[in-house]
């Protein structure tokens, strides 16, 4: 599935197809360069979600959690880590694993680690300042 999204204003209505499409998965994945729209993209899939916390990219604590009325949802961003092992040593498969809503930025770094039926998300900026979002599940 592609979604254009012009603006921000489309934000509210591109997040609640995304969640259509996922059904009972929870994991997903957003590829994009940096400042493509990735973690704007999250903040609106976790206020379809009811997400009571203000949210931001986890740059620096890896993974931010936030509170929703089905339950913790997770917010991770790996651009700084260098390995795999990382991930390991966060405990990734307990946030992955647990049937919670998980957003990951930067899924490139643990590729390996990935859940097999996870959404995957890219978003490029076009020329005219739209969002080109290419859903692959």
């Amino acid at each position: 599935m592609v979604i254009k999204m012009a603006n921000l204003a489309e934000l509210p209505d591109v997040a609640v197809r995304i969640l259509a499409v996922a059904g009972e998965r929870h994991v997903f994945l957003f590829f994009g360069e940096m400042g493509a729209g990735k973690t704007t993209l999250i903040k609106g899939l976790c206020t379809q979600l009811g997400v009571v916390d203000a949210t931001s990219s986890p740059t620096f604590a890896i993974v931010n959690e936030y509170t929703a009325p089905q339950g913790p949802v997770y917010h991770f961003d790996f651009y700084r880590i260098k390995s795999e092992q990382e991930a390991f040593d966060l405990g990734y498969e307990d946030y992955f694993y647990s049937d919670r809503y998980c957003f990951v930025e930067w899924p490139e770094k643990i590729a390996t680690l990935l859940p097999s039926d996870a959404i995957s998300i890219r978003i490029t900026a076009q020329p005219d300042g739209s969002r080109r979002i290419e859903i692959a599940d």
